[in-house]
């Protein structure tokens, strides 16, 4: 697995929030739900000049929201969305989170939700980045 390091200003995303007290699964069951429901969203999604979508998000945050990474690796919220303009205003039933600008880390591969949850401690402790939030972009669940 290749992972990048990449600087990207405050930005949002809205989509379908979680969080690991809602049991095993809950990361796959956000994505179906985001997915499912994805045409209540993609008009306010931020799109480059040929129309395609610039960024499908999986963001995590701490209990907080305050953007730390989860506890223990453990325990934290999740979010499944699609980055948003700025004044985007949130539909029912979707959640807006405005992602503060951060070094991220950006891993580059294809793989089961399932498999992705268990890289995240070793990807975080690889590539140690204070206050990093791991945001995935272009994730493919």
């Amino acid at each position: 697995m290749k992972v990048e390091k990449c600087i990207k200003e405050a930005f949002v995303v809205i989509g379908k929030e979680g969080s690991t007290l809602d049991g095993e699964g809950f990361i796959q069951r956000l994505w179906m739900d985001a997915n499912s429901h994805f045409g209540e969203v993609e008009h306010l999604a931020k799109k480059d000049e040929k129309g395609n979508i610039i960024g499908i998000w999986g963001a995590m945050s701490d209990f907080s929201h305050s953007f730390y990474p989860w506890e223990d690796f453990k325990k934290g919220l999740y979010l499944a969305g699609v980055e948003c303009r700025d004044d985007a205003e949130v539909p029912s039933g979707w959640t807006k989170w405005v992602i503060p600008g951060y070094e991220y880390l950006e891993p580059v591969f294809t793989t089961t939700a399932r498999r992705l949850a268990g890289l995240f401690p070793t990807i975080l402790r690889r590539f140690p980045l204070p206050y990093v939030s791991m945001a995935t972009e272009n994730l493919l669940v």
